[in-house]
């Protein structure tokens, strides 16, 4: 009898001890996985979503020499990474627009670590566009980034978070660092100007309130016969009404007037193409 109560009591103990390990490694694991949880959109503190520990450049990366920059237009605002946020214990305001947007700091890169994980509005991160980072940027929006130590300028698309580094403004794409050159340094001292589009409804109604209409002109020449003739022509093909005005001995054609600017940007665009590159734009007061 002696004998079980003492293995009875061995066994309560080692009971207790191991009871007590258990519930220790359950909080050591919570705690774990606390500090690797992702705070709002901050790609630096997500390290637990990543197979890789430290950030590095591809092993075989491709020729991105020829990647062309980032072509700015138009783009709804995403719903997805445009509210403000806070990282690492600071708060983060996105902005509204980009319009006048203008800063300078220290830009940084990010390449293999993130390359396929999806970026703060959702898309696919390649490090082989020309796309890039900002803290406070709606996003998508597009940037002209020049390098101050070798005036080397492109353009970005942002469609992410970050840098979360004192004194860094944008984190460029693997594709980007190499293009301005940074790659080599790492980091480099930047100028950024964010390129700017309206929605088109602000634009249209802009452009209502504009006291301007829109002529391009076309040429001039000393011939009215043939002046006459290309008129008739680029009438019939654009349909746009033509003006001859005869200026010193020359006779100057234009087309117009277009109440909307944006439609003489673009027929002046096609103009230039079809042969006739020296056409410009002439604004005139609405009567």
């Amino acid at each position: 009898m002696q004998n079980n109560a003492y293995l009875g009591s061995r066994l309560t103990i080692l009971t207790s001890r191991s009871l007590s390990v258990l519930v220790c490694c359950l909080i050591f694991a919570a705690c774990s996985s606390s500090s690797n949880s992702s705070k709002g959109g901050n790609k630096n503190s997500q390290s637990g979503r990543y197979q890789m520990a430290n950030d590095r450049a591809p092993a075989n990366a491709p020729d991105v020499s020829k990647v062309p920059n980032a072509v700015p237009k138009y783009e709804p605002y995403s719903r997805q990474g445009n509210r403000d946020y806070k990282v690492l214990g600071k708060n983060y305001s996105v902005l509204s627009h980009g319009k006048d947007f203008r800063q300078r700091g220290i830009a940084s890169w990010y390449g293999s670590k993130f390359h396929g994980h999806l970026t703060s509005n959702g898309e696919v991160y390649d490090m082989y566009t020309m796309s890039a980072a900002h803290k406070t940027l709606p996003i998508p929006s597009y940037v002209k980034v020049r390098n101050e130590d070798n005036n080397r300028e492109i353009i970005v698309r942002v469609n992410d978070r970050g840098p979360f580094h004192e004194g860094r403004v944008i984190d460029l794409s693997y594709a980007a660092a190499y293009k301005l050159g940074v790659l080599s340094t790492g980091t480099a001292r930047v100028n950024l100007e964010a390129i700017y589009f309206p929605t088109p409804s602000s634009r249209a109604l802009a452009e209502l309130a504009d006291p301007h209409v829109n002529f391009i002109q076309i040429t001039a020449s000393r011939d009215k016969v043939r002046i006459n003739h290309l008129a008739q022509q680029l009438e019939s093909k654009y349909g746009v009404s033509s003006k001859i005005e005869s200026v010193n001995g020359f006779y100057r054609l234009r087309l117009g007037p277009i109440g909307q600017r944006q439609l003489a940007d673009k027929l002046l665009q096609n103009l230039k193409r079809d042969g006739f590159p020296d056409s410009f734009m002439v604004e005139q007061a609405k009567r």
